[in-house]
């Protein structure tokens, strides 16, 4: 089985921790959307990651990766076993790619780090402030009256808690954190998920990956123990794609 997509990407994260609870073991190709070549296109015609390869089947979308992982796959179950909460699963996933993405990724992390970093521009600061004031206060209101005082949402931890969690963590890297104070259990639970293995595991990675320039990032990846695939399909000039706006 193979990934590709950045380490960092909350979307590719999401993907690498179900296959970490379903113990899947993979190869990786992490490079993010901008650095994808020819041979990416064809894989990822809307260039969006992450990108699965499972022998001839090749599927783009976190969300559909993770249905496919666990109708494909036993063991471990990413969705709880009645009806009424695989749909509140599946709610709080999409409410996590959507809206937790449009605030965390495009308003704050892409503007604070990834337009810096990879166009050389400065970013929307009207579009950061707003997410800050407006947006992320109202998805955090939400997710309170959501969230369980203790331990994860459907009893283990699963796909819905993964999906949300994850994009904390791109927050993080751009000094955005949960007020504890004003938002007690989406902070707590936030600190509790990220500290899962699943996540934990992946950290050495994604520090490796976000602290080097793409041509050390290989070897920087290598020496952490990430699963390198042999051939990338990245390259080493960035293009926009469709959703980098």
């Amino acid at each position: 089985m193979r990934i590709i997509g950045s380490y960092v990407s909350p979307y590719v994260r999401k993907v690498l921790a179900c296959l970490a609870l379903k113990q899947l073991s993979y190869e990786i190709d992490p490079i993010t959307p901008f650095f994808g070549g020819d041979a990416f296109d064809r894989l990822s015609p809307l260039r969006r990651i992450p990108v699965l390869i499972d022998g001839d089947l090749t599927l783009c979308d976190s969300s559909v990766i993770c249905a496919y992982l666990d109708e494909k796959y036993g063991g471990y179950h990413l969705l709880p076993a009645l009806p009424e909460d695989r749909a509140r699963a599946r709610w709080l996933e999409e409410f996590a790619d959507t809206r937790l993405g449009d605030l965390f990724i495009w308003s704050l992390f892409y503007q604070r780090f990834v337009r810096p970093a990879v166009w050389g521009e400065e970013g929307d600061q009207a579009r950061i402030d707003k997410a800050l004031d407006e947006g992320i206060p109202a998805a955090l209101d939400y997710l309170e009256g959501e969230l369980p005082a203790n331990g994860f949402l459907f009893g283990k931890i699963g796909l819905a808690d993964i999906a949300l969690a994850s994009f904390f963590r791109n927050a993080a890297y751009v000094e955005f954190e949960v007020d504890a104070h004003r938002w007690p259990r989406t902070a707590a639970f936030v600190e509790r998920t990220l500290a899962n293995d699943v996540f934990a595991d992946l950290l050495p990675f994604e520090l490796a990956q976000i602290s080097t320039n793409p041509a050390g990032r290989r070897k920087a990846l290598l020496a952490a123990g990430a699963p390198l695939v042999a051939e990338s399909v990245g390259t080493s000039t960035p293009r926009r794609g469709m959703m980098a706006l």
